[in-house]
């Protein structure tokens, strides 16, 4: 059967095309020691038929939660194509050189701010971040921006994936992708 990480990037292309300001943000679910769910967007990076990328700090809480539990949930809701995508699987670490890779393709500001701000610690001011910025911003001058070596991409290995589609009688169309042994079975569930 297909593997519908092809219809995810299909549905996910569609919705670039339309010009979605908001195209790429997905929901990532992870837990954390206690037990407890922990819910924050970001930006899908790569979306190809071996998983669903993003980038993060590998010092993070994100990080240090999918350590701990690498079973992940993520979403995704385009409102005005009447489309969800809900996906469930493992996260792991990707190679290095994709990090690298994808480090590269940040605009400047991005980079910059991937080296002065430690996301989500507790800061004094955001006007000292911003100093760090533009003092590393001037010792760089025009040259490159070196990827961090605690940042990183991080690959979502789907084991489910479901796309709903909106239908104006409520009869929404809901099909499910289950991975079972290595194969691909596809179902549809009630709306």
């Amino acid at each position: 059967m297909e593997n519908p990480l092809g219809q995810l990037t299909d549905w996910h292309a569609e919705a670039r095309k339309a010009g979605l300001r908001d195209a790429g943000a997905m929901s990532l679910a992870t837990v954390g020691a206690d037990g407890s769910p922990s819910l924050r967007l970001v930006s899908i990076k790569r979306l190809d038929r071996e998983g669903l990328v993003f980038t993060t700090a590998l010092w993070s809480r994100k990080a240090a939660e999918l350590r701990a539990n690498p079973r992940v949930a993520a979403a995704f809701y385009w409102q005005s194509l009447g489309r969800q995508a809900r996906v469930e699987g493992r996260a792991e670490i990707a190679e290095r050189e994709l990090a690298e890779e994808l480090f590269v393709e940040r605009p400047r500001a991005h980079q910059l701010q991937a080296h002065v701000s430690r996301q989500g610690e507790e800061i004094e001011s955001v006007e000292e971040l911003r100093e760090r910025f533009e003092q590393l911003d001037a010792e760089l001058g025009e040259g490159p921006v070196s990827c961090p070596e605690d940042w990183g991409a991080v690959r979502i290995v789907p084991d489910r994936i479901e796309f709903w589609e909106e239908a104006a009688d409520r009869m929404h169309r809901r099909t499910l992708f289950a991975a079972e042994a290595g194969e691909w079975r596809r179902s549809l569930l009630a709306p």
